[in-house]
């Protein structure tokens, strides 16, 4: 056992390093002057905070928190809502027609959302839907929904029918029951898709870049881009505008942490 463990030891570490080292080069050239020539792998001596000055002024950083802010809350909330709502009758009643219809969401999984980027673009123009808030947030609905409903149907069908039961002999009615008893119930996976969708939606550019063309609706990912076609000797700025963009998520999973393996697992092996 202990020779097994060893080797594990140490491809754990391996890993934490892979993941650690873009941080810590991310910090180190955040903090340091575009003319420092010193090393990237080598922590600045001072601390120079003119690289978040003009990242948050040359990029608009201001508009595109806020829009990102509203696009990803209001997108997990609807994700929550939907998901858990659409979970509840395809985990409690197994009928051939549901059956067929979670299929149908869990297959959408294996689609690469790019894929149907030309046709998608020509609906979201007939639609009038481009440089929309609400265009954006409708499109990460759609393409995280399936996830969700995986890991909600999952984890609701761990919950004991009893409680369903119990509930509708003391005259709950199904949706006071899902509202009541089994959403409550939920706050393990709802922490897990919280952080999924969260991460996702707030990070995402592929959509972004293509939908969310003006400035005024620009999101953190597509306002940093400007960079580098723009400010090529700059890579302080881009360096300091992604530290900043990524301190909320990082927060956000500091604070769900403890439910996220669990919500995750539970949903993954039941569903």
């Amino acid at each position: 056992m202990s020779t097994i463990s060893k080797p594990l030891k140490y491809i754990s570490i391996l890993i934490c390093l892979l993941h650690i080292l873009p941080f810590y080069v991310l910090i180190t050239t955040s903090f340091k002057a575009v003319d420092d020539p010193s090393s990237k792998w080598i922590l600045p001596g001072y601390l120079y905070l003119d690289n978040f000055y003009k990242a948050w002024e040359q990029a608009h950083l201001g508009s595109a928190f806020m829009n990102n802010m509203i696009i990803t809350f209001v997108s997990v909330l609807l994700v929550i809502i939907l998901g858990a709502a659409s979970s509840y009758p395809l985990a409690r009643y197994k009928t051939k027609w549901n059956s067929f219809i979670y299929t149908l969401f869990i297959s959408a999984l294996i689609v690469p959302p790019l894929t149907i980027l030309v046709p998608l673009y020509k609906l979201y123009v007939d639609l009038h839907a481009l440089n929309t808030l609400w265009g954006i947030v409708l499109l990460h609905v759609t393409f995280n929904l399936p996830i969700t409903i995986f890991l909600y149907s999952g984890f609701i069908g761990t919950i004991p029918r009893e409680l369903d039961e119990a509930a509708m002999i003391d005259g709950s009615s199904h949706l006071g029951l899902f509202f009541r008893i089994i959403l409550p119930l939920l706050k393990p996976v709802t922490a897990s898709v919280i952080i999924l969708t969260g991460v996702a939606v707030w990070n995402d550019y592929s959509f972004s870049v293509f939908f969310l063309q003006k400035t005024e609706v620009h999101t953190l990912t597509v306002a940093l881009s400007a960079f580098f076609g723009q400010y090529n000797s700059n890579i302080g700025w881009v360096a300091s505008g992604s530290l900043m963009g990524a301190v909320p998520m990082t927060i956000l999973y500091l604070f769900l942490q403890k439910y996220f393996i669990h919500g995750l697992s539970s949903g993954a092996i039941k569903g």
